[in-house]
């Protein structure tokens, strides 16, 4: 089994404007995972939001300009905030014998929460970069406080059986990458 990196919604729509904060370095943070994960023969799987108001193929539909992409790397669209939900992930997930997920991208509290917690339901341990995320703006809660409140809350669910760990992109070694045992 291989551990596959799942890149939600690092988008050109997402990554300027108001809502520029560290781009820079997210960016960067996702680059060394990706290579790091390319180096380890570990699929890279980059998942980009469509839909009425982001089609496909506009200019605030293609990745972040800086993201590192490679022509061996996945490209998957999605409509939901559920990137597993009407996209063929588990399918390629599947084909290359993946047994957990490592996850990085946008937005923590919709895209990010719903596909982590839809992976641990279909059996797959997962890796949150925890400094390689970021969240929609929110007039309730700093970008920090959604950031801690959606970490400590995935961190801590068991009831999947597969668990959730926090790696910051530094700490992250793929060769070494194992899942946590379930609960």
């Amino acid at each position: 089994m291989t551990s596959a990196i799942l890149v939600i919604d690092v988008q050109q729509e997402f990554c300027g404007g108001p809502r520029s904060w560290d781009v820079n370095g997210l960016l960067s943070r996702i680059n060394a995972v990706t290579r790091a994960a390319r180096e380890a023969g570990a699929p890279v799987l980059f998942i980009q939001h469509e839909g009425p108001a982001l089609p496909h193929g506009s200019p605030g539909w293609h990745l972040a300009e800086g993201l590192r992409v490679e022509a061996s790397d996945l490209r998957v669209p999605k409509t939901t905030p559920d990137a597993f939900l009407r996209s063929n992930v588990q399918e390629l997930l599947q084909a290359r014998h993946v047994g957990d997920v490592v996850v990085c991208g946008l937005h923590t509290q919709f895209c990010i929460d719903t596909t982590v917690r839809r992976a641990l339901a279909l059996g797959y341990p997962v890796t949150l970069v925890s400094d390689a995320h970021w969240p929609w703006t929110s007039e309730v809660l700093t970008p920090q406080q959604v950031i801690a409140h959606h970490e400590a809350t995935l961190a801590s669910l068991a009831s999947f059986g597969p668990r959730v760990q926090l790696r910051r992109a530094a700490e992250l070694d793929l060769r070494a990458l194992s899942p946590l045992p379930s609960a």
